[in-house]
């Protein structure tokens, strides 16, 4: 069986990337006042909450200086 060697026509694929359409979108819509207060009182609940864990959890994480010198009978060696 021969096979025919037939250019194959994918040039439009290499000029897609270069097509432009001269259809313009259409323009975007404002964000009213009521979207623009609901995506500014969540941002400010997740930074609230974002301080509010730090704020709680900053005293877990600290080392107490005063454990070292108040220690329990039982280390004593008595």
């Amino acid at each position: 069986m021969s096979r025919r060697r037939e250019p194959v026509p994918f040039a439009f694929l290499a000029e897609a990337d270069r097509f432009r359409s001269n259809v313009t979108p259409p323009p975007h819509e404002r964000p009213s006042l009521g979207r623009l207060a609901g995506r500014a009182l969540l941002g400010l609940t997740i930074v609230a909450g974002l301080v509010g864990s730090l704020v709680i959890g900053t005293p877990a994480l600290s080392t107490d200086t005063d454990a070292g010198t108040s220690q329990s009978q039982a280390s004593d060696g008595r």
